[in-house]
């Protein structure tokens, strides 16, 4: 029986189903996006999550832990590297799961799970992560004083951008 059993089996033997996390979690880390089935891009995710966060303190005991699921040298350099460099301030969520449809062969349907921080076109060019959860809201008041408009708001900028320059000097 099953009971208390939640991650997917994936119809794998325990040593098939740990290869086959390990070579996806490498592709995934040396190319940053792969197209698989949504099954194994869910348990993909539950795989790669933990170690990104390893990732994320450069110690030697993190970096051979991690080496224990991965066991190559190149994907450890390029995760404590760009991914953790660029991931550092992001609290979790890593990765991005994207459905693509129904593969023609088997019916079997498709995703796309790729890192967050490094797709442009959704962090909109922006090659640092902002932290804390992507955008920055710009706080506004409802029936504010509504005397400001954007020519007096330069105007003042402009003010204290001198008059700062003139205490410099």
């Amino acid at each position: 029986m099953r009971h208390g059993k939640k991650y997917n089996h994936l119809s794998r033997t325990s040593a098939h189903r740990k290869a086959l996390m390990r070579n996806l979690s490498i592709a995934l880390i040396t190319h940053k996006r792969i197209n698989t089935t949504l099954a194994k891009a869910k348990a993909l995710r539950q795989y790669i999550e933990p170690l990104v966060t390893k990732s994320k303190s450069n110690t030697t005991h993190s970096r051979r832990v991690v080496f224990s699921y991965l066991q190559n040298k190149d994907a450890i350099k390029e995760l404590f590297g760009t991914i953790a460099t660029k991931v550092g301030e992001r609290p979790g969520g890593y990765v991005r799961i994207v459905r693509t449809g129904f593969r023609k062969g088997d019916a079997a349907e498709t995703a796309m799970i790729e890192f967050v921080d490094f797709n442009e076109v959704y962090t909109g060019g922006k090659t640092e992560s902002t932290g804390g959860g992507g955008r920055r809201r710009r706080r506004t008041r409802r029936g504010g004083s509504g005397s400001s408009t954007p020519a007096t708001a330069a105007a003042t900028t402009a003010a204290a951008t001198t008059a700062a320059e003139g205490e410099e000097e």
